[in-house]
């Protein structure tokens, strides 16, 4: 059965393992436990784009059959550096990934010692608590070019017919000094409007849309620098199907958006 894709946020830090007491990160926390439901086959692997690694001139993979983790954040409690989450890795899928993108002469290469970072294992031990589906890594390439990304998603749409589930992880907001401004929020609502409408779009015209994200309303304001954004394309990238927005929250004051693409 042909697995769907999905862009998802990945939280701040953290912070689904630090004390919340305003809750905050309840209702994201919700959303990730409760969407590994709603998919029809359980995964035989899971490949994943985070916006927190970046590979100059190529894309990469995670080859380590046993990922550690990276603790890429700063300033957050002592215990949130001990996290573990001990998932398997798969070297054949990340190789296959990796020959599909050569294919489609996209150059990419296997990173045999790269861990995950906290773009993957902080949703992911969430979502998947169990750590038992093999997750492979996949960086975004530092031109951060978003035709290259959804011709990348294109290339790789065929592992979905082989169990694979695709994921981006990112923020659908991602600016660091707006984030707890009200005057943040509307702006934001704006981009999410616009990212919601392109995402339902038939694939040909939202593969052209995303593409020219930045002519967006609040676009900059919303994404000062796109790396959180382009594993959307990827996701979008890998499907024919219309996108469904499936998840949005008002987080730190900015609308925060998840999508499906079936």
């Amino acid at each position: 059965m042909r697995q769907p894709t999905f862009y998802i946020p990945h939280g701040g830090g953290p912070c689904f393992f630090m004390d919340d007491p305003r809750g905050m990160w309840t209702g994201m926390e919700t959303f990730l436990r409760a969407f590994p439901q709603t998919l029809a086959e359980r995964p035989r692997a899971i490949l994943v784009v985070s916006g927190h690694w970046e590979t100059r001139g190529h894309i990469a993979f995670t080859g380590n059959p046993r990922p550690g983790l990276i603790y890429d954040y700063n300033g957050f409690p002592p215990h949130t550096y001990q996290l573990r989450y001990d998932v398997p890795g798969d070297p054949a899928l990340a190789e296959e990934a990796a020959a599909l993108l050569r294919a489609a002469g996209i150059a990419a290469e296997v990173d045999p010692e790269r861990g995950l970072d906290h773009g993957v294992f902080v949703p992911f031990m969430v979502a998947f608590p169990d750590a038992t589906i093999p997750v492979v890594e996949m960086s975004v390439e530092r031109a951060l070019d978003p035709a290259l990304h959804v011709a990348v998603g294109q290339a790789l749409a065929g592992l979905r017919d082989k169990g694979v589930l695709i994921v981006g992880t990112g923020m659908s907001f991602h600016n660091m000094r707006a984030y707890g401004d009200p005057r943040a929020t509307q702006p934001s609502e704006m981009f999410d409007q616009w990212l919601t409408e392109a995402a339902a779009l038939p694939a040909t015209e939202r593969n052209a849309r995303l593409a020219q994200w930045d002519s967006a309303p609040a676009a900059r304001l919303s994404h000062p620098r796109e790396e959180h954004l382009l594993p959307v394309m990827v996701a979008a990238g890998a499907s024919e199907g219309a996108g469904t927005h499936i998840y949005g929250q008002v987080v730190m004051e900015t609308m925060i958006s998840a999508y499906r693409f079936d």
